[in-house]
């Protein structure tokens, strides 16, 4: 799937865009800041969207498996794609700081799957730099929240 590498604007900006609801309760989280709400609130809602973007993940695979000729390899994307939404929700059992470490790793194992969408050419290759950008920044986020607990 060799194509212009560069990223599309409209993606590249929604998934950056989509960074804010990772940063805005993580860094109030680091500045001891409330904003209207405790701690555990806010930890609750950063593990939440993390929980939330890795089940759209998923959907993602899922859309590429459908496209797939090959049935061996679109079974191996549809299992894929229900793993993220399981792991994210096991993990919001978790108490709060395991929860966020837990969803960041999530998040950077995904992103690293995801790239490999492009190494098997059944995404474009920007597809690729994106996820590694987005996945890093959720993980930051949600790393610097459990980092706050």
């Amino acid at each position: 799937m060799k194509a212009d590498a560069s990223i599309p604007p409209v993606p590249l900006v929604l998934g950056l865009t989509g960074l804010i609801p990772f940063y805005v309760p993580a860094l109030a989280l680091l500045a001891g800041l409330d904003l209207g709400r405790d701690a555990a609130f806010l930890a609750l809602a950063l593990a939440a969207y993390g929980a939330l973007i890795l089940s759209f993940l998923g959907g993602i695979r899922w859309g590429v498996a459908v496209s797939m000729e090959e049935q061996d390899a679109a079974r191996r994307g549809y299992v894929i794609s229900v793993v993220p939404s399981l792991l994210a929700f096991a993990a919001l059992a978790l108490p709060p700081e395991a929860r966020l470490w837990t969803l960041c790793a999530l998040h950077v194992a995904l992103g690293l799957l995801d790239y490999g969408l492009v190494c098997r050419e059944e995404a474009p290759e920007w597809f690729g730099r994106l996820r590694l950008v987005l996945s890093g920044g959720a993980a930051l986020a949600l790393a610097l929240g459990a980092l706050a607990l």
